[in-house]
């Protein structure tokens, strides 16, 4: 595959590592100097120019391009570029973003930009970060859908209420679907009657919701609840996302922000979210305020010194739990080397977010599970396809390859299968197949 990356930051130079030993790369960066390293580093052809130029997209043969990657730390840029280049070719786009509001009119209409697809950098953060609070006790978690399905792994403990119980008895959760079970090295593709026994790792797909519920049930001890106090120190684009999406999950976050007219937005945006227009620095407020007997605290400044102040402090107030966004790579070690619990990173996230969907050539989107046993899958369902106008239970009984829907997203909405649910084109279906036959069941979608 011929892959055109335009931009040689943190970003860029992460997807060209890892796509360089199996495509053709070719990387353009304004800064010469920055091209020149990573042609050294990686041994990819790199061309110093504008990104955005159908001259230098020319000169990179961007319109034979079988991918083009617009990933500088610029939106409009980033934009412009997939732009271009849909007037030179026929190329697959993908633009990294920060903006919610771009992602959003994208979403909209599917293409709009010249874009075929966009990752939020601010909002696959805050994702990360909810999953990270949500789910503690996951192996495995991974968002499907454009995150209206979760894909969860978790081992079954002695304690958990549903160790000894059978599928039928332990599923009496809204929107969830046993879809794999994993006992020493073999998987089970679930049935009602299927036993589920301590040290099982039960692979569950459902809402988010659902998901929780589910972690709550089997590992109450660590899966925080609505009573549970989470701070979040700082108002910007990340730590609003990530308040956002705790209120779906019926949570209610405290959030400080130092900016009075930042705060008031915030406030009337976050209804189930306590503002407080303070300076997070200030520790006598911290105290006032009980935030260190929060259980998790989120630092989401726009500064990554002041992220590592503030969880330097939350630390040694006793904190649980705190989690820094770190915004340059080089920092990330840092941060957990002085006992932060965890640093996230978004250039890292992105990276990984756009590289992982290169190696998608099957689905929409892909989650590997033990060893490559078994893999979730997302397909959109064409018409015509063999999986669309008959009953799931049909389609399971007419067909050699052993696979599992979990959920379905039909015009951006959740259906939850059921044996008589008929399956229609554009339908958005997250399966769990055996990896030796994801082949068989990607040539059905």
């Amino acid at each position: 595959m011929r892959v055109v990356i335009i931009g040689a930051g943190e970003v860029g130079t992460s997807i060209a590592g890892s796509l360089a030993p199996d495509h053709e790369v070719v990387v353009i960066d304004i800064d010469p100097d920055r091209a020149e390293q990573i042609k050294y580093d990686y041994d990819v052809l790199t061309i110093a120019g504008d990104g955005t130029t159908s001259t230098v997209q020319t000169d990179a043969k961007v319109g034979d391009a079988d991918m083009l990657i617009a990933c500088t730390d610029n939106d409009q840029t980033n934009l412009v570029a997939c732009g271009t280049a849909k007037t030179l070719g026929d190329g697959f786009t993908i633009a990294r973003v920060k903006s919610t509001d771009f992602l959003r009119t994208w979403e909209g209409n599917e293409g709009a930009f010249g874009v075929d697809f966009m990752v939020c950098t601010d909002l696959l953060t805050a994702e990360n970060i909810v999953r990270v609070i949500g789910l503690p006790a996951a192996i495995d978690v991974d968002p499907f859908a454009s995150g209206l399905v979760q894909m969860a792994e978790f081992e079954i403990a002695a304690e958990s209420p549903v160790a000894g119980q059978t599928v039928s008895e332990a599923d009496r959760f809204e929107s969830l679907t046993f879809v794999g079970l994993f006992r020493d090295d073999e998987m089970t593709i679930p049935r009602g009657d299927t036993d589920i026994r301590v040290g099982d790792r039960a692979v569950v797909v459902g809402s988010p919701e659902s998901v929780q519920a589910f972690a709550t049930d089997v590992a109450p001890e660590t899966t925080p609840d609505r009573a549970d106090e989470i701070a979040i120190v700082g108002g910007s684009e990340i730590g609003y996302q990530t308040a956002r999406l705790l209120e779906e999950r019926n949570f209610k976050p405290r959030l400080i922000e130092r900016d009075a007219e930042r705060a008031r937005w915030l406030a009337e945006n976050l209804p189930n979210t306590v503002v407080m227009e303070h300076d997070p620095t200030d520790t006598e407020f911290l105290s006032r305020e009980h935030v260190d007997e929060a259980d998790i605290v989120v630092t989401a400044l726009r500064s990554d010194e002041k992220n590592l102040l503030i969880s330097v402090l939350a630390k040694r107030l006793g904190v649980d739990r705190v989690i820094a966004v770190v915004d340059s790579y080089d920092y990330v070690t840092v941060f957990e080397e002085i006992g932060i619990d965890i640093a996230v990173n978004p250039r890292t996230l992105t990276a990984e977010e756009i590289t992982r969907f290169t190696y998608e050539s099957v689905a929409e989107n892909i989650a590997v599970l033990e060893n490559d046993q078994a893999e979730v899958l997302e397909l959109e369902l064409t018409e015509g396809c063999g999986l669309v106008g008959r009953p799931i239970s049909e389609l399971v009984a007419g067909t050699d390859v052993r696979f599992v829907i979990g959920a379905i997203t039909r015009d951006h909405a959740l259906v939850t299968p059921r044996g008589d649910t008929v399956l229609r084109p554009g339908d958005h279906v997250i399966l769990l197949v055996e990896s030796d036959s994801v082949s068989a069941i990607a040539s059905m979608a």
